[in-house]
């Protein structure tokens, strides 16, 4: 599990493969140091499994489901990404809910200056969508964020200048896409709800 609050900015050193599958090379020096095999580590808000530590970096395979549902198929080398390990027994809880299961990939759609921030509009698919409500949660790249405005084709957030400042988020442009992952507590109260 995951709260959504990135811990470091990793860079790509490679990334090998096709469709069926990838081997990525990640410098992130603060979690390769406390990484082993098999840990869990969010990658951009995908959940990868730590196959291989040395020095200052982590390396993971993607399986072909991973690339199909995630924009981790993109990354070259020299890429930034968002660094999260796994939450720890007594560790806060500061952002929210995050499995690290991306349920699709979105698009930036515009991003504007508002005061020290930005504010930022995704396009974002049916399937997402569903889940949003405002003032409710969303992990976009792995960054826990507030919904502050919906539409019929996407949501809306604000960026504050730490976050700017910390992830992957603050050089957003219009038409890059990212990885989203819905709240999780919405999928499970749809779950729940009896049908018609």
């Amino acid at each position: 599990m995951f709260t959504g609050i990135v811990r470091e900015r990793g860079t790509v050193l490679s990334a090998e493969g096709g469709d069926r599958g990838m081997r990525l090379r990640i410098s992130a020096p603060q979690s390769a140091a406390a990484a082993a095999v098999g840990d869990s580590i969010a990658i951009s808000g995908v959940c990868l499994t730590v196959v291989r530590v040395a020095d200052s970096e982590v390396e993971f395979d993607a399986v072909a489901e991973t690339l199909r549902r995630s924009s981790l198929g993109r990354l070259q080398p020299g890429a930034a990404v968002n660094v999260e390990p796994a939450l720890r027994v007594g560790e806060p809880l500061g952002g929210h809910y995050v499995q690290g299961h991306v349920d699709a990939v979105g698009a930036v759609r515009s991003v504007e200056p508002e005061g020290d921030g930005r504010l930022v509009r995704f396009d974002a698919p049916s399937e997402i969508l569903r889940y949003c409500v405002e003032k409710g949660s969303i992990a976009v790249d792995g960054v826990a964020l507030t919904i502050t405005e919906i539409d019929d084709d996407g949501f809306a957030v604000a960026l504050v200048p730490h976050t700017l400042a910390e992830t992957t988020l603050g050089a957003l442009a219009a038409g890059d896409t990212v990885n989203l992952e819905a709240d999780v507590l919405a999928k499970f109260v749809e779950r729940l709800m009896p049908g018609d």
